[in-house]
């Protein structure tokens, strides 16, 4: 499955046992199993529900997620259906509604001319009932929650009317006979008017946010209300919604779950709920009322980026019936826009910029078997199933996505999509990034879209320090696409920008001072602060260059970024806790060294300049760990494709023409170097110069085409180089040799030997120069000529003869 549901409760299998064990009558339990039904879920997680017992009353309860333990919480002596209800932090109170019916379906004798009772139960030991409203208008009741667990003596209770408004109850509390709990002056309550005339609000448990949408000269405007844990409120914001609400059917997300409403009229009806992430992003999903089943309209509002996307996609084949409304699940990262059996979209909502980052799946590739019966998306990716009482946490498999990319992917926006959703799951436990990477050595060629190899480096690396600095995003690029312009097949898609103006954020605390920074990124940052190495390619070529040249830059400059490469190879072999089949790491590639220096140099710069309030030792081990990030994938990857085909080092036959596999591991390492080369990413440095590396060196550039194999060469400081080089040049000059009559020797070789084969031999090729330069203005290239070759023929000799 594309999503995996892990159960976090079950209200039968987690309640009813303790209700077996503390009853001991099957009467009780068949009554309990018919009736039980979850209610809500307060801010810590610990969820209330309520049954019927064989005498027809309502029982409320309560499940502690942190114990696992169940504990009764009141009984309430009468027939009525429970339509809401809420505990205090400290379960000294409790808040319901009743509809009031009993079985013969007429109104219960409490309030006999009213439709819904509200009451306040002091519950600390049970005591005196308060009725806070008795009206003919649905209620819900909701406590507040203070960040900090505490005994106060006072609670703060939401009503929230079916007549669109909410009121706030201020219920101070004593404490009598030791713990008893009773309600100070219950008879005038006080309470203040928090919203009125609202078409929609939502409930967030976990950040004690209200959300609501007002008309307002016909316009649908979205508005936040922020309770904080001194017992104030703030209107957060205020922002513009171009959407449609007309036909909504009066609707409340996340204060319970109305079971009275008809699910098959409600999937007729348009969708509305906002979701938020640490980050700072604030996204508002929106489905507008279906006008036919041949095509589904969503939109996603990324407030946090500025901009808004609207969907259109087929949900199935002609005449399909969509038998249940679409559903909006927070995933953290990832949004999920789910039909079932139909298709799943997995939007990713930190970077939905670019279509190919995010998932759509229909058919037999959607392979997402959730439940049928309505879901309502919780904090935390927690889901609840509504109907059979189940809280599970949501996620994304990465096991499917794996099978998906092996089996399944055709498309490159595919391919992308699956990728970027399989390492945002690097952030959770047992993310096994070698899958990945296995997959990737596997299709490096695959794509044409956009290279893979890139692709990995720069994305991975980016989720690897993503948690560790707060706006990350906004320095550092998550991808080597910058531009998509492939359709995706099976939905269409259009861009709208926001009026970002008209959205005013009122308080910059916490959650709210990052959502504030994306909106002034977003507002007046152009162009982005995405790091690229332009800067180091130039600097690093410069660099090579003077050397070569024999000009030198400061020795303490120099110093200083060969110590920076020093700090990242030490990151990495802190990091690196089995051992490697690939002896990297094992010399002084200067050259490389630098690369690594200056990246080091620059990266650090760059996240400096930016993240002023940041302390710069937390900076540094930013930058290492990035950078040693993109060298341990390379090394990944090396690993990989030699651990396939052997499970030991081995050295190819010299004697024989490379085998396939010989030449895929040949492959790959030039796709990697093509990848590293255009991004200006360094290299971990090669192998030594041990005797099977030499070995393993030579038999590659043996087998390279003739030209490509001579320039190889000449970037290879070796004896065996050398060898191949003379090699070459002696076969150029004596490709027309003719045997003529030796005359007296031209000159002196530079070496005083009295080797004479070599000297008669060294004789001939200067003549042979000096024949070739009169005609052809030959010259040897690389400074090649008859002494090189002498020089490099008495090495070999030597070193043949153990010399």
């Amino acid at each position: 499955m594309a999503l995996r549901l892990l159960t976090h409760f079950d209200v039968r299998a987690d309640v009813l046992p303790s209700l077996a064990a503390e009853a001991g009558d099957t009467g009780v339990l068949e009554t309990a199993y018919e009736s039980l039904r979850v209610l809500n879920i307060e801010r810590n997680g610990n969820i209330i529900y309520t049954y019927k017992d064989n005498k027809g009353n309502a029982v409320f309860g309560i499940y502690d997620c942190q114990t696992r333990q169940n504990e009764h919480l009141y009984t309430f002596e009468k027939d009525m259906q429970a339509v809401s209800c809420s505990v205090n932090s400290e379960r000294t109170l409790l808040a319901a509604s009743f509809v009031q019916y009993t079985k013969e379906g007429v109104r219960s004798e409490l309030h006999p001319g009213s439709k819904c009772l509200t009451l306040l139960v002091e519950i600390h030991p049970v005591d005196s009932v308060k009725v806070l409203k008795a009206v003919d208008s649905c209620i819900w009741v909701q406590f507040l929650y203070p960040h900090a667990e505490s005994h106060r003596l006072q609670s703060h209770l939401l009503l929230i009317s079916e007549e669109k408004y909410i009121e706030r109850f201020h219920i101070q509390i004593t404490r009598e006979d030791g713990n008893r709990v009773v309600i100070r002056n219950s008879s005038h309550l006080p309470r203040d008017r928090i919203a009125e005339d609202f078409v929609w609000a939502q409930w967030d448990m976990s950040e004690q946010r209200l959300y609501y949408v007002e008309l307002e000269q016909s316009k649908s405007v979205l508005k936040c209300i922020q309770f904080w844990a001194d017992e104030s409120f703030t209107l957060m914001f205020e922002m513009p919604l171009d959407i449609s609400l007309s036909g909504l059917r009066f609707k409340f997300v996340n204060f319970g779950y109305d079971y009275r409403q008809d699910q098959e009229k409600l999937c007729n009806q348009p969708s509305l709920c906002v979701f938020t992430n640490h980050t700072g992003s604030l996204c508002v999903c929106y489905s507008p009322k279906f006008d036919s089943w041949e095509e589904v309209t969503y939109s996603v509002f990324y407030l946090h980026k500025g901009y808004r996307k609207t969907f259109t996609a087929a949900p199935g084949s002609a005449g399909s019936h969509v038998a249940k409304g679409i559903t909006f699940l927070n995933l953290g990262c990832l949004v999920a826009v789910y039909i079932p059996g139909h298709f799943l979209h997995l939007l990713n909502i930190q970077h939905p910029d670019l279509t190919c980052h995010s998932l759509f799946l229909t058919g037999s590739k959607m392979a997402a078997v959730l439940p049928p019966s309505p879901l309502q998306s919780l904090p935390g990716s927690l889901v609840l199933d509504c109907s059979s009482g189940k809280v599970y946490r949501a996620t994304v498999d990465q096991s499917y996505l794996m099978w998906f990319l092996w089996n399944a992917a055709r498309l490159d926006c595919d391919k992308m999509a699956a990728l970027h959703c399989a390492l945002l799951c690097g952030q959770d436990p047992g993310f096994q990034e070698d899958q990945v990477i296995q997959w990737i050595c596997e299709h490096a060629s695959a794509c044409h879209s956009f290279d893979l190899i890139q692709e990995l480096l720069i994305a991975s690396s980016y989720w690897s320090v993503y948690p560790e600095l707060a706006d990350v995003d906004k320095l550092l690029a998550h991808s080597s696409v910058l531009a998509w312009n492939e359709e995706i097949p099976g939905v269409m898609l259009v861009t709208e920008e926001l009026p970002l103006l008209l959205m005013k954020v009122y308080n910059l605390t916490g959650y709210w001072a990052k959502l504030n920074s994306n909106l002034e990124y977003v507002k007046y940052t152009k162009p982005h602060l995405h790091y690229h190495n332009s800067v180091v390619r130039r600097e690093w070529h410069s660099l090579v260059s003077e050397e070569k040249t024999g000009k030198r830059r400061s020795t303490m400059y120099v110093r200083n970024i060969l110590d920076n490469a020093v700090k990242v190879i030490l990151n990495m072999e802190t990091r690196t806790l089995e051992p490697r089949l690939i002896p990297l790491l094992q010399e002084e590639d200067r050259h490389q060294r630098l690369l690594v220096g200056l990246m080091v140099s620059e990266l650090r710069n760059h996240l400096v300049r930016h993240l002023q309030c940041v302390e710069k030792k937390k900076i540094e081990q930013t930058v290492l760990d990035y950078i040693s990030k993109l060298l341990n994938l390379t090394w990944c990857m090396l690993e990989t494709i030699w651990r396939k085909h052997s499970a030991h080092p081995w050295v190819p036959r010299l004697n024989k023409h490379g085998s396939a596999a010989e030449f895929e591991v040949f492959h790959l390492m030039t796709r990697i170097l093509d990848a590293t080369n255009s991004l200006c990413f360094p290299l971990p440095p090669d192998l030594d110069n041990s005797e099977k590396n030499e070995k393993l060196k030579f038999s590659i550039v043996a087998r390279l085409p003739p030209l490509l194999g001579q320039k190889v060469c000449r970037f290879w400081d070796h004896p065996m180089s050398s060898n191949i080089i003379s090699r070459n040049h002696v076969a150029q000059l004596l490709k027309d040799y003719k045997k003529e009559p030796r005359n007296s020797m031209i000159g002196k070789s530079s070496f005083p030997t009295e080797f004479l084969p070599l000297n008669c031999f060294i004789e001939i090729l200067t003549g042979l120069e000096s024949s070739h330069q009169a005609l052809c203005g030959f010259e040897g290239q690389d400074n090649v000529d008859s002494e090189f070759v002498e020089e490099a023929a008495l090495k070999h000799t030597t070193v043949l003869l153990g010399l």
